[in-house]
Order: structure tokens, then C-alpha cells, then sequence
């Protein structure tokens, strides 16, 4: 230790893990982290940080954003996303494939992976697309270079085709070979078109009738269809934006028989209800829909139970012209997140919903294990890179659609006070969010996590009724 010099300290500040919270000093060199420990007992070091008075905690990983780049750069782009999440406290983002062109080849991949290793901030991940017309690129693009995949069994931006369940299950048995996870917007495409063409054609286009086409039942019956899918394939598979109760039914079945199965919410979920129809007009569109205030209470039991794994934002920003339209279904679905989601969780974490520990866990931790980053990611441990954000939990702010980092800045929590911030982001130990600004020099400094990502073992079951096995291909082992 004598022999080593560190390139910054963190002094004094109150770590924070998923189980515990203790006062100590952080030591950094060459982007990981080097000791920690008592003041006195950190190595000679380049700089002394003092966030004493402050916790410091692991940077929280969003396991679902879009950043629009490449196809509508109006909307995002790699540069003002990674600007955004580096504000916001986060430190990796994994990025979905409803892009122009989709991220469903090679090609494509390589188109993203370069605007992204150019502009971005942060370190990333990027989903590979799971559907039906391009189950010949998924080994290709595991080997590209992809992080997961990303299946939409429900329309949304885009307008990707959702793949029938046949192609699912064939997607399912590549994929289960290699052991990624495969995420799902598990919503049932069918029931939702038929519902919003008889939703049109009375002549409802007010913004209740998005959350009409798209009952509970939508997402209950893709869920449980996934997770029988999954359970055998022996796939891994993780369900985005859980929004209704009663999709924690089948999740918690689907644990209780051993499936690989993760799943998330969003704040919006947690602190919005039904008033925000009134409140936001169309501004709320966003798939799946905010419910009922009794699905988020329902919600809040599955974070404070465990059945809800993480809370990541499904970033998804447009134009303010694209999100404000008197009829509804004319409205882009989704809004900006990745900034305000930090500030807005911290703020329930004061408030009592949840401990600072679960939030860690469901921020960064979880989301770690479930995508293969552990324990270089999602923990503050000597070895493991240094993405680390301080927060202030005493700092008052305001979320400002106004000054938020992403093109597509509009927000339902405009104006809405909160209290915890981030104050210092750092990404490999650098800094790239200090006190509050955005460090413009560190932009290209983010990069993929598929340099250290690391997923269990595989574990397919059921080969022998396989697609490539009926066929007589021999596969790929």
C-alpha cells in the first residue's frame, strides 16, 4: 500500500451498500477503486475530495433507457442521454433497439456501439432485438457484442412488429444457450390493437382512453406467457416497467418455481395515479399506462417485498410538440427519466417507502447481478470499478424541465419539489457530474460493459424439442 499512490480520495463520507451503511474514506486509482477505509489509514494520494457529511453510494444502473440515436436524433442522442444519466447519478445505462435502423443486426450494432463509444458519458450497455425476422443475427449479435436482448410482445415507438409466441419460444432457445437475459415489454399486442381501434372508432380520444386499451389482463397474460416460455428454455428473462398489481402474481409464481426472472418499475408508476390524466393531458401517454392509484399501492408491496427487483426509468424523450396532442393516440408515447429519478426515489426514501439500502439494491446492486456485472459494478468493494455518486440527502431542489440534459425534456414531475440529490458523479473515477454541472470533457469517456460482463453459466433445458433440434440442425454449442 506504502508503494501506491491513489489518484483521488473521497473523504469521509457514509458509504452506503445494499446491507450497510458505515463512515470511511474511498481511495481511487486507475479508475477502480484501490482501499477503503479510515481517513488516516488511505494511501498518498493526487486529490482529496471531502464529502463528509454526505453518503456515498454505488452509481445507480438504469436497466432501461432509449437515447434515440441513430435514426431520431431530434428526440436524444447518445451525447444528451449520457449527459442527462450522468446528472442524474447514473452511472450505466443499457439502451433498447427501437432505434432507425433497429438494433436487430450487425450492422446495426456497430452503427450504435459508434455513437455511442463517441458521445457517451457513462458506460453503457446495448439490447440486441429479439423478433421474429431476425432470429438468423442473434448469435451474431451476441458475438457483435450486444449486453441482452429486447423483445417487445407489446407495440410502442416505433411500431416494431411483436413477434408471435412461436418466434418467442424459438428466440428463447437461442438465447438460453449463451445465458443472457431477455428483456420484455410484456404487454398482448392483439388484445390492445382490437381494444383501440373500437376505442377510436366510438370516437374516444381523450387521454383516459390510452389507459382503457390497455387493461391489467394485457400485461397479466404476457408476463405469465413469458415466464412459461422461460421456465422451458431455461432462458433469463426480465420484465420492463411492471405498472399493475396484478402482475405480481405471476412473478412471484414464477420465482416460487425457480425462474430466472427479474423485473422493474418506474417512478412514474410508484407516484403517479389516474388524476395525472387530468392533471397532464397527453404528456402522461406512455406504455404501459400509469393506473389506478390502487396498482400503486399494490406496486409499492412489490418493492418492499421483493417481488419487483429494480427501479430503472424507461428514459423515452420527444419533442414537446410530439408529446402534446389533443387526440391521444396522436401523442408519443413516454418522456425523459434518467435525470429525475435519483432525486424523485431519494425523495420517497426520505418520505419512508424504502430504505437507503433497498434503493441502492434496486438501483444498482440488483441490476448488477441480473445482467452479469457483479461484482465489478453495483457494490463499493476494493477491485470493482469506481462508479460511485455522492448525494446530498438534505438538498432541496425543484425538478426544471427547463435545465434537465435530454433533447426530449418534457417530464410529468416539472415543478415538483424533491429532497436528496446527487452532487458528485463519477464513472471509473472519473468525474463527470461535480457539484451539480456536467463535466463537458469527459464526454466519450463511457464504454461498453461487455469488456467485464460476465453471466452464470448457462443453463437450456428441454434441447432435445428445440427448433434447431427438430430440424436436424446441429446448432451452435
Amino acid at each position: 500500500m506504502t508503494n501506491l499512490v491513489a489518484d483521488l480520495v473521497l473523504k469521509g463520507g457514509t458509504i452506503v451498500t445494499d446491507t450497510t451503511q458505515y463512515r470511511a474514506s474511498i481511495a481511487i486509482k486507475d479508475g477502480m477503486i484501490l482501499a477503503i477505509g479510515a481517513d488516516d489509514a488511505m494511501p498518498p494520494t493526487h486529490a482529496i475530495v471531502d464529502v463528509t457529511g454526505k453518503h456515498v453510494l454505488p452509481g445507480a444502473i438504469d436497466a432501461h433507457v432509449h437515447f434515440r440515436e441513430p435514426g431520431y436524433t431530434h428526440k436524444e442522442t447518445w451525447e444528451t442521454g449520457t449527459a442527462s444519466a450522468a446528472m442524474g447519478g447514473v452511472t450505466t445505462v443499457f439502451e433498447m433497439p427501437n432505434t432507425k435502423p433497429p438494433t436487430g443486426t450487425v450492422e446495426a450494432l456497430n452503427i450504435k456501439l459508434e455513437a455511442a463509444e463517441r458521445q457517451a458519458y457513462v458506460d453503457f450497455g446495448i439490447y440486441g432485438l429479439m423478433g421474429e425476422d431476425n432470429l438468423d443475427q442473434l448469435e451474431a449479435l451476441i458475438d457483435g457484442g450486444v449486453a441482452a436482448f429486447k423483445c417487445f410482445m407489446g407495440n410502442t415507438f416505433a411500431n416494431l412488429p411483436s413477434p408471435p409466441t412461436g418466434a418467442i419460444l424459438e428466440g428463447f432457445e437461442i438465447v438460453a444457450k449463451h445465458g443472457l437475459r431477455i428483456a420484455l415489454h410484456a404487454e398482448n399486442a392483439s388484445i390492445m390493437a382490437r381494444r383501440q381501434v373500437k376505442l377510436q372508432a366510438a370516437g374516444r380520444n381523450d387521454p383516459l382512453a390510452h389507459l382503457a386499451a390497455r387493461p391489467p389482463v394485457v400485461a397479466v397474460e404476457a408476463v405469465a406467457r413469458a415466464a412459461i416460455l422461460a421456465e422451458w428454455t431455461g432462458a433469463r428473462i426480465h420484465i420492463l416497467h411492471v405498472s399493475s398489481g396484478d402482475e405480481l402474481r405471476p412473478l412471484r409464481e414464477a420465482k416460487a418455481r425457480g425462474v430466472d426472472i427479474t423485473a422493474e418499475t418506474c417512478p412514474h408508476y410508484l407516484l403517479l395515479d389516474e388524476q395525472a390524466y387530468t392533471d397532464k393531458g397527453s404528456l402522461i401517454r406512455v406504455n404501459p399506462p400509469v393506473r389506478e392509484k390502487t396498482h400503486q399501492d399494490q406496486l409499492w408491496k412489490g418493492v418492499q417485498d421483493g417481488t419487483i427487483d429494480m427501479i430503472a426509468t424507461d428514459h423515452a424523450p420527444h419533442s414537446h410538440a410530439e408529446k402534446h396532442n389533443e387526440d391521444i393516440w396522436c401523442a408519443d408515447c413516454g418522456f425523459t427519466g434518467v435525470e429525475t429519478q435519483m432525486p424523485l426515489m431519494l425523495t420517497q426514501v426520505r418520505n419512508g417507502r424504502l430504505s437507503l439500502n433497498d434503493y441502492v439494491r434496486m438501483t444498482s446492486t440488483a441490476p448488477a447481478r441480473a445482467f452479469g456485472l457483479f461484482p465489478r459494478k453495483g457494490i463499493l468493494i476494493p477491485g470493482a470499478d469506481a462508479d460511485i455518486v455522492v448525494i446530498d440527502l438534505e438538498r432541496e431542489e425543484m425538478v426544471d424541465s427547463g435545465v434537465l440534459q435530454s433533447k426530449g425534456s418534457s417530464t410529468p414531475f416539472d415543478k415538483v419539489a424533491v429532497r436528496g440529490v446527487p452532487i458528485h458523479t463519477l464513472v471509473r473515477g472519473r468525474f463527470v457530474m461535480r457539484e451539480r454541472q456536467l463535466v463537458p470533457d469527459a464526454k466519450g469517456h463511457g464504454t461498453s460493459v461487455r469488456r467485464i460482463q460476465q453471466m452464470p453459466t448457462p443453463a437450456p433445458r428441454n434441447l432435445e424439442h428445440t427448433t434447431a433440434a427438430i430440424i436436424g440442425a446441429s446448432g451452435r454449442p
